[in-house]
């Protein structure tokens, strides 16, 4: 039996070693043998649902890498241990120690993308995003994660129904529309075929027997198109290949259900692919000149990919003819390099170059939507919007007056290219010229558009164009620009409630003020600071309702601004981590080990910031922020009472930081704030918000390394709905 087991084991390993010297350009053996035996011992012993042991799976994965997608040997290894670090007790540490940081690297980014989906939106939005995460990091993680998906997909029979239902939504939702994305169309459509089978089986079967008794006369029927024109292409000099295709069933299906067609009803389920041996463009056109002098083309169906690439680099001439019986039959002309892209997309990439690193500018052209998708996304929620949006629709091409071309999605309005353009271009649009002609802001442009945006320094987004706009980008900074407005309403309107209050010697409550306003719709006192900014509201008129009724005085729980006063603070932030983070001393000053030191007071410097010392007459060293105005002056930082001093903190450690946070008081701030928070894997000390009249003022504690995360994560605290201003607490 052990004997056996080796035989069947060194047959696999030499199998995968086989096809890595068929369609790989170089590779290192070694560590693709070392790979496969971590593998087999990593996965000993374990067994699939269907029985076999555990370790074909990943060797299939392997197989599926060198067949489908061939890149380079460390994809190879990294596919035979895809599951190794989630399902046995190797670790990161134990993989870069065998096999190198490159292939613990992308085994690393599989594994933290492994458990999407397990719950809902939440869930899902944050594994998308760890996915993307990865793939901006190395392509090559997303790419062994289609072969991983395309085995579970072929060998899902094994599964009960309920998972095999739920894996094959899972697929044909995210999977396919992602290869396609990244380029995959052969992957693409096999995925889609498999998905659709267990989705909807008896569709599936009804469709497959239709298409496989239409099958010798569809063949007999091409043949006689291919054939002559083959023939005329070759006696002009080209060398081609000529094959027949046929819609695949998903598209099929697609068709009959979204146009309400029976399958004897649909007429253009033939087409041709012609692949030209030439580097030259213009023989694709030349070829479709020739083509269309034998059978005349339908002008509505002509695309040229060629000139104008789809978002993933398909490249390829589309069109229409009409063949014997008045049949519909679609066309595509491309080159033998066009057409290895269009089967493997960003994979192609390793067939025309001798190394391909993960940095590559060609790689990198795929990766920019990711990356605008993750720093777009203010919410879970906008980035399941942005993730759908860029997966699924279909493009359009728009130019500028001065012929610089946009990509949109059809459906798109002027108000989402001037976006496209720059935000201040959007902010600002209040008109828009296609081709010459005024049209409202609403309007569907059409491939070919030339446009021509109307600014105004007076125009404000409006909450309509929600409504209207189809992308992701002109969505978040609508909703942006919006809420930047109500806050400067909101402040403003408080502004002129306090004024008007002065005068009356009177302290009111919040709910003093919805009482009276109630009338008018208004249900918060945010949105009755906003109405009187507006002039929709009478503010004296309020007043003078309340001048008859007797108000208890309003006595508000005294708190500093910052929700925690700075010297309480900067004492805690000195004291460092649970008084573990800083020495004796807390500053070291060079040169003068024993010399007494204070801080001073102008500019109260705590952990993180870049500080300097100076020497007082007293002889005590006064700890100042490096730009402090009180030691920024040049001749002084040249005299001889400046020290150099450091904060006295370990190695690799924490140190505590606040950060002050004014925003809109609405339901769920606070768990916006820290879900934003545990996503930056930031250690909290403590939250307090303190609202009034509609606003909170907060301080959020934490801990972290350095000053440049702090910054990110101010960042990301602004893009929280509801949020209007994030800072660093300071004095």
């Amino acid at each position: 039996m052990l004997a056996q087991i080796e035989k069947e084991q060194y047959e696999k390993m030499h199998e995968i070693l086989r096809l890595a010297r068929q369609n790989l350009r170089d590779f290192d053996e070694s560590l693709i043998q070392r790979a496969f035996f971590l593998c087999y011992r990593a996965h000993e012993g374990e067994k699939r649902a269907s029985g076999e042991p555990f370790f074909y799976h990943p060797v299939e994965v392997a197989k599926i890498m060198l067949t489908e997608l061939p890149l380079d040997g460390v994809s190879v290894a990294a596919a035979l241990l895809h599951d190794v670090i989630e399902d046995s007790e190797y670790t990161y540490e134990d993989l870069t120690a065998e096999l190198g940081s490159e292939v613990s690297d992308i085994v690393e980014g599989l594994t933290k993308i492994s458990g999407i989906m397990i719950n809902r939106e939440i869930t899902q939005a944050e594994g998308f995003r760890k996915m993307l995460l990865s793939v901006v990091k190395d392509v090559r993680v997303i790419l062994i994660k289609f072969c991983d998906r395309l085995h579970n997909m072929r060998t899902l029979d094994a599964l009960p129904e309920h998972r095999r239902l739920k894996i094959a939504l899972e697929t044909r939702d995210i999977y396919a529309p992602l290869a396609h994305r990244f380029g995959l169309g052969k992957m693409k459509i096999e995925l889609e075929n498999l998905a659709f089978k267990y989705i909807d089986p008896d569709m599936f079967e009804k469709v497959q027997k239709k298409v496989r008794l239409s099958r010798g006369e569809r063949i007999a029927y091409l043949d006689k198109m291919i054939v002559p024109i083959k023939r005329d292409l070759e006696k002009q000099g080209f060398r081609i290949e000529a094959q027949g295709r046929a819609k695949h069933l998903f598209s099929i299906y697609n068709k009959m259900r979204n146009k309400n067609k029976k399958f004897e009803d649909i007429h253009d389920l033939y087409g041709i692919r012609i692949i030209i041996d030439t580097e030259r463009i213009s023989d694709c056109f030349a070829a479709y000149g020739y083509i269309t002098q034998k059978y005349p083309p339908l002008p509505q169906h002509f695309k040229d990919y060629i000139s104008i690439p789809k978002h993933n680099g398909y490249q390829s001439l589309h069109s229409a003819i009409l063949g014997p019986k008045g049949r519909v039959i679609e066309v595509q002309l491309r080159t033998r390099r066009m057409h290895e892209f269009a089967e493997f997309g960003v994979a192609a990439h390793w067939r025309y170059k001798e190394k391909v690193s993960k940095d590559d500018a060609s790689i990198d052209s795929f990766l920019k939507w990711a990356r605008d998708l993750i720093n777009d996304a203010d919410s879970a929620a906008s980035f399941m919007e942005g993730f759908k949006l860029n997966l699924y629709h279909e493009e359009i091409y728009i130019f500028t007056p001065k012929g610089d071309m946009k990509t949109l999605p059809a459906g798109s309005t002027p108000i989402d290219f001037a976006y496209a353009i720059h935000t201040e271009i959007g902010n600002g649009c209040i008109g828009a010229k296609v081709n010459g002609k005024i049209v409202r802001l609403n309007s569907e442009l059409k491939s070919g558009d030339r446009v021509e945006i109307i600014i105004s320094k007076n125009q404000k987004p409006k909450v309509d164009w929600l409504k209207t706009v189809k992308t992701h980008r002109a969505r978040i900074k609508i909703r942006s620009a919006i809420n930047e407005e109500r806050r400067i309403q909101i402040e403003k309107g408080r502004n002129m409630w306090d004024k008007m209050l002065s005068s009356t010697k009177k302290l009111l409550t919040e709910n003093d003020i919805i009482k009276q306003v109630r009338k008018y719709g208004i249900k918060t006192p945010a949105d009755f600071f906003s109405a009187l900014a507006n002039q929709q509201i009478d503010g004296q008129k309020v007043i003078q309702s309340l001048a008859e009724q007797e108000h208890p005085p309003f006595t508000a729980e005294k708190n500093d601004d910052d929700g925690l006063g700075f010297d309480t603070f900067a004492e805690q932030a000195r004291k460092g981590r649970e008084g573990e983070l800083f020495g004796k001393d807390e500053v070291i000053i060079e040169g003068l080990p024993n010399i007494a030191y204070s801080y001073a007071k102008c500019c109260k410097p705590v952990p993180g910031d870049d500080i300097i010392g100076f020497v007082t007459r007293e002889g005590v060293a006064k700890i100042h922020r490096k730009n402090c105005v009180n030691v920024s002056n040049e001749s002084l930082l040249k005299s001889e009472r400046v020290v150099s001093v450091a904060w006295n903190r370990k190695v690799e450690t924490e140190f505590l930081a606040g950060v002050k946070v004014i925003g809109e008081d609405r339901m769920g701030i606070t768990n916006h704030i820290t879900a934003v928070l545990s996503k930056s894997d930031i250690n909290i000390r403590s939250i307090s918000l303190h609202a009034r009249d509609g606003m909170f003022i907060g301080t959020v504690m934490i801990y972290v390394r350095n000053i440049s995360r702090l910054k990110a994560l101010i960042d990301k605290i602004k893009k929280v709905q509801g949020v209007f201003s994030v800072e660093r607490l300071s004095s």
